[in-house]
């Protein structure tokens, strides 16, 4: 292979890859804080899993609550320990009671509070997961919502707290302002199904969260952030083979 043709390869090689690490920062740049049900039958119980990115350029993420719902509480409430991470769940008396499974409940967690020591705090192009263990869920198709407030070691703290159709509505509206709509920072939400038998009422048992494993901020990977990059790397792959096809049929066309 000749000095051109191996100098034009590494520079192709060169652009495939920053373009699948610009995608992958690009996606992790507009992250939310999320949450992902294990299950959401009603009446079941199940894993909620937050991932939280850091998105300060300047300070590091050393807090994190989330209430829980008051008008559906969620009765039973257990934490998956994270290292670095000291958690507390938050009991309080409800604003009314209401009926749990048959139960009149008056109290119950509103909040989980985690707080981090100093060398486990979530730094720049980091994320975390926090998962807890939650039951029983309410009637199936009901939206619960999970307001979040993120603490960054300058003090500062982003609260993760809109509606979700706040959210769409200041999107789609054009009349809105770009920076009104930047500012838009949905709460963690999902929705309870119908019971779909028995494996609903232990999709997820506290006993069977506590088997489950966590990875440290440091080597945790965003599986938005993955899709976004293995997307830029496979577009950037096309390319290169298309590059060096042409380039190919050119220099034989030279005969050299």
């Amino acid at each position: 292979m000749k000095t051109s043709l191996r100098r034009t390869l590494k520079s192709t090689a060169a652009a495939t890859l920053a373009a699948g690490f610009l995608a992958a920062g690009a996606a992790a740049a507009s992250a939310h804080v999320t949450v992902d049900p294990s299950a959401t039958s009603e009446g079941g119980f199940t894993k909620l899993t937050f991932s939280v990115p850091n998105e300060s350029e300047t300070a590091k993420t050393n807090r994190l609550e989330v209430k829980l719902p008051t008008d559906t509480p969620l009765t039973s409430v257990s934490v998956l320990p994270i290292d670095g991470w000291k958690a507390q769940v938050i009991t309080t008396t409800l604003p009314k009671p209401v009926e749990v499974a048959g139960a009149t409940v008056t109290k119950a967690p509103t909040s989980v509070v985690w707080t981090a020591d100093a060398a486990h705090q979530i730094g720049q192009n980091q994320f975390q997961m926090f998962t807890l263990s939650v039951g029983r869920l309410p009637a199936a198709g009901t939206t619960v919502i999970l307001p979040a407030a993120q603490g960054y070691t300058d003090g500062t703290t982003v609260n993760w707290a809109d509606a979700a159709a706040e959210h769409h509505h200041a999107s789609a509206t054009s009349s809105a302002p770009a920076a009104e709509a930047k500012k838009s920072r949905p709460a963690p939400t999902f929705v309870t199904t119908a019971a779909d038998g028995e494996g609903a009422h232990a999709a997820a048992s506290p006993a069977a969260t506590q088997a489950s494993a966590v990875t440290p901020a440091a080597s945790a990977s965003s599986s938005g952030a993955d899709t976004a990059g293995w997307v830029g790397l496979a577009a950037g792959l096309i390319g290169l083979a298309a590059g060096v096809t042409a380039l190919a049929r050119t220099r034989a066309s030279r005969g050299d």
